[in-house]
């Protein structure tokens, strides 16, 4: 008998969403364990589960084996339920969709990351709004103190330094221009469905575009410079695109947990 999958996460990671939206969109039943806190301890949550290999969540445990990486993830889901698939039939396709994949994993996620940090480092309440969503206010009051020493690990960890934030900044933007560039006549990224390329694209520019249906959206608005950016970026024929992929595909919220 299968086990109910487990997915450990941070709420605010993009690549955790993509993790999450994946499991959604197979229909699947599955526990959510957010570690606490959750900037810090997942790491050796992380490293425990996957016996190492690993730091960073998402990390599933799917039939009694823990998987890490998100593009390793969306792999294992697709080989164990492969209906609705999210790989196209044709090899080609999927060899298109998987480039892409690993495109905006590579060149889009990790930027926004330092954005998101480099902007809201300075500003205590931002920062922990940001960084941990769905937290009472309470405890997010409790944790200001310590916040400025949190958000120079943060960035430390991510490489979050003023040095990288023009071509971060350079390589968001030539994201979503691929958005724009790859879009075929249906409107997907890669042939006529909707596949892991668009998934990928949509959950890792989430942060910025904030599509309603995204689960634990920051709660605050960002502060400037990022807020030009994203406004900048929101305006682009791209940012509607992601608006349209999570209306048509990103379905129920099926995590149970916390």
């Amino acid at each position: 008998m299968a086990q109910t999958p487990v997915l450990w996460q941070i709420k605010v990671s993009h690549y955790n969403e993509k993790a999450r939206w994946a499991l959604d969109y197979k229909g699947l039943e599955y526990r959510r364990r957010t570690p606490w806190p959750p900037l810090f301890a997942s790491l050796p949550v992380a490293w425990v589960l996957t016996r190492g290999t690993t730091t960073t969540t998402p990390v599933v445990r799917l039939d009694g084996k823990a998987i890490g990486d998100s593009t390793r993830i969306i792999a294992a889901l697709e080989q164990r339920n492969p209906d609705p698939p999210l790989y196209p039939a044709d090899p080609e396709q999927r060899a298109r969709a998987l480039e892409l994949e690993e495109y905006f994993d590579e060149q889009l996620a990790p930027q926004i990351r330092q954005l998101v940090w480099l902007s809201t480092a300075p500003h205590p309440r931002t920062f922990l709004a940001a960084a941990m969503p769905d937290t009472s206010p309470a405890v997010l009051a409790a944790l200001r103190p310590g916040a400025a020493i949190t958000a120079a690990l943060v960035k430390r960890r991510y490489g979050a330094n003023d040095g990288v934030r023009e071509e971060a900044k350079r390589k968001v933007r030539a994201a979503m221009e691929r958005i724009e560039a790859e879009q075929g006549p249906d409107g997907y990224l890669v042939g006529d469905a909707f596949s892991v390329a668009d998934l990928a694209a949509a959950a890792l520019f989430s942060p910025l575009i904030q599509p309603p249906e995204r689960p634990f959206l920051p709660p605050v608005p960002y502060p400037e410079p990022l807020l030009s950016l994203q406004q900048e970026l929101c305006a682009m024929p791209g940012a509607e695109w992601v608006r349209e992929m999570y209306r048509r595909h990103r379905g129920a919220y099926a995590g149970a947990g916390r």
